[in-house]
């Protein structure tokens, strides 16, 4: 598992409290600035009881006397409420658990291609691409059939409707796997030729295509994750800092699921060249 994305850290206050009538905010000339915003009151009257910090967030308390602030400013600026603690957390979390979802299913994708591509041995995995039209409707195989292996250099198809054999012996011919199904009117049977040592060389520079193909998505939700943690910066509810680490740990992630991919690769390649 990748480490646990790093937190926000609370930080320490810089302000003392203090418990003195602000003089500062009596007319119109009066302004409060944080940044580079002034808002501009026109009488108030409340002491400031304390304020902190905590990431990119500024907490400030007040009495609850009451303040007229300037109605154009009123009209203009509304109400704005700051992000939560809890909801800066848990928009972390989510971009991690959906980059992780997403890391997973691309191996899942991976390897689904690389059972695609037959051996010297028989797995029914190897019909999994195998898309046949059953009444109107393309539909994987092994959704309207049982397919099984005998031995260990055949496959044998046995429908679920026996009216589409013709349709998945159909399919099986115009499919890549280069096998031919012998149709007995009650199930399929395909032997699986003997690969060339030229045939072995091409599937695996296909499996070493898909792999690229393979990592090159990672690093595509990699890139969208960054852009997600970058946003939340924009709006101030990430620091500089909180995206490096973030940044980090993401990195971290992505290495796990290339070095799964590069391990199923391997092992594919092993068998496809193994004689």
């Amino acid at each position: 598992m990748a480490a646990p994305f790093s937190s926000t850290s609370p930080v320490r206050s810089i302000f003392s409290p203090v418990r003195g009538p602000l003089q500062s905010f009596l007319s119109h000339s009066d302004c409060f600035q944080k940044g580079h915003h002034c808002f501009k009151f026109r009488s108030c009257n409340f002491n400031l009881y304390s304020l902190s910090s905590a990431a990119s967030y500024t907490i400030v308390k007040l009495s609850s006397k009451p303040m007229i602030v300037n109605p154009s400013l009123r009209k203009r600026v509304g109400i704005v409420r700051c992000a939560t603690i809890e909801e800066i957390e848990a928009e972390k979390s989510s971009i991690e658990k959906e980059a992780k979802e997403k890391m997973e299913k691309t191996i899942e994708t991976v390897r689904t291609n690389f059972n695609s591509i037959r051996t010297g041995r028989a797995n029914p995995a190897m019909l999994d691409k195998v898309e046949v039209e059953y009444y109107g409707t393309p539909v994987s195989l092994k959704s309207i059939a049982q397919i099984s292996t005998p031995d260990s250099s055949s496959l044998l198809v046995q429908p679920y409707d026996k009216s589409s054999l013709k349709a998945i012996e159909k399919a099986i011919v115009n499919s890549d796997l280069g096998m031919t199904p012998n149709n007995d009117g009650e199930v399929i049977r395909m032997s699986l030729p003997q690969l060339t040592t030229e045939r072995r060389k091409e599937f695996s520079k296909i499996v070493a295509k898909q792999a690229e193909e393979g990592k090159v998505a990672v690093r595509n939700i990699r890139r969208d994750a960054l852009k997600a943690y970058e946003k939340l910066e924009k709006e101030k509810k990430l620091s500089e800092d909180n995206v490096k680490d973030l940044s980090s740990d993401l990195q971290k992630l992505t290495d796990e699921y290339m070095k799964k991919i590069d391990s199923l690769f391997k092992q594919k390649e092993k068998e496809l060249l193994k004689v």
